[in-house]
């Protein structure tokens, strides 16, 4: 099969950000199929271009990704946000048309604009078109405050019930959205849950360049890794740091980037919070080293209703370092966490209760190792990437024998 997916978040695994599509597309290319990506040049989580010069590049699978203009102007306001959504949606459109013998299509949302993009060239081409739901948007961005206007907020949600009426299959990541979907039109739905690859991280592992590097040699890291934007709540943890001044041997490292860092890193260093350390963020394949070098990780969200229905990706490459989960979201993927006893569940919003936590493990290092094994054990056993990616390459087979 040649499978095209448009995906303006997408990142390789040499470049900051999610790579579950990278990992995905090197699974089928490994099964015999080919895979070509159109992917933006601008790096969604940072807002800066990946490769200046580069429109093309064929990874050692040989995974074609493209690299399909877009404005780049993702972090400076919501309305050039959403010029930029635009831009990329008619490039991706003009550059899938040149993609020939295509066997199906796969959009992926959020950004929802792709997924018109990704439809209308399943049709063009006769060929199936596979949505992929990673968040509910626009219903998050609305939960969150970022999508005021009524006007849009109807446009959004027609355009999301339209996707889901007329992919041939609607694909979620978290058991929380299937209801959602299906309520809103999703005929077909499958489950094909985040997970995270074992062989990427080593629980063994110390970190200790990591740590020299930065000057925490001797120190109880707890390690955020992930966007820093409204969502990710990182006020609750600047303020946990506060209360957590009290311990030196206790350290925070915020790892990545995001419209809401520069902020943060401004009211750390008014309130003098020599424990909280902010790191740019670094590709996929350097995580190994970043994760080996925690002694907790820390997972946290807005507490807002709708997020207890995500499965966020960080939590279980977390699990796969062998490390302990701090985690601030309820719902679904509270109970993964709690049924594996891989972590420490907090209120969300809550900085006594997470500076409490993080105090909890920082004084049992015996009890931090047995939840970060337990979390290990979960992964190899239910929420390996591996089999998640074996069940979506048979989806995918399943769709092709299907008339569109």
């Amino acid at each position: 099969m040649h499978i095209l997916l448009i995906h303006q978040a997408f990142a390789a695994l040499d470049e900051p950000g999610g790579t579950r599509h990278h990992e995905l597309a090197r699974h089928l290319a490994r099964q015999g199929h080919r895979v070509t990506i159109i992917a933006s040049p601008i790096s969604y989580l940072t807002g800066d271009e990946f490769r200046q010069g580069s429109r093309q590049q064929i990874d050692d699978l040989g995974v074609r990704i493209i690299r399909s203009y877009t404005l780049p102007v993702l972090h400076r306001s919501f309305v050039l946000r959403v010029f930029s959504f635009l831009s990329f949606m008619a490039s991706s459109f003009f550059n899938g048309l040149f993609v020939r013998k295509v066997d199906l299509v796969w959009g992926t949302t959020p950004p929802i604009f792709q997924g018109p993009t990704a439809w209308l060239l399943a049709r063009l081409k006769g060929v199936p078109f596979l949505l992929e739901v990673r968040d509910l948007w626009p219903a998050f961005a609305v939960a969150v405050g970022v999508l005021k206007s009524k006007l849009l907020i109807r446009l959004s949600e027609w355009l999301e019930r339209f996707l889901y009426r007329h992919a041939d299959q609607v694909m979620v990541n978290s058991p929380g959205f299937i209801g959602h979907v299906e309520r809103r039109g999703a005929q077909h739905v499958r489950l094909i849950p985040n997970g995270a690859d074992p062989a990427m991280f080593d629980p063994s592992a110390g970190g200790l360049a990591f740590r020299e590097k930065h000057g925490l040699k001797d120190a109880f890291i707890v390690l955020y890794a992930g966007a820093h934007g409204m969502s990710n709540d990182l006020d609750v943890v600047l303020r946990a740091a506060e209360l957590l001044q009290s311990d030196p041997e206790i350290h925070i490292v915020l790892l990545g980037s995001g419209k809401e860092k520069s902020r943060l890193q401004a009211e750390s260093e008014e309130k003098g919070l020599d424990n909280l350390h902010f790191l740019a963020p670094v590709p996929k394949i350097e995580m190994r080293e970043a994760l080996a070098a925690a002694d907790a990780c820390l997972a946290i969200l807005k507490p807002i209703d709708l997020y207890k229905t995500t499965y966020p990706n960080k939590v279980f490459d977390y699990m796969a370092a062998g490390r302990p989960v701090i985690l601030a979201i309820d719902g679904v993927i509270r109970q993964v966490v709690e049924e594996a006893q891989a972590g420490l569940a907090v209120p969300p919003g809550s900085p006594q209760a997470l500076a409490e936590a993080v105090r909890q493990l920082a004084q049992n290092p015996a009890n931090s190792r047995r939840l970060g094994s337990n979390g290990r054990r979960a992964i190899e056993g239910q929420f390996s990437r591996v089999y998640f990616a074996d069940e979506f390459t048979a989806l995918l087979k399943s769709m092709r024998r299907k008339d569109v």
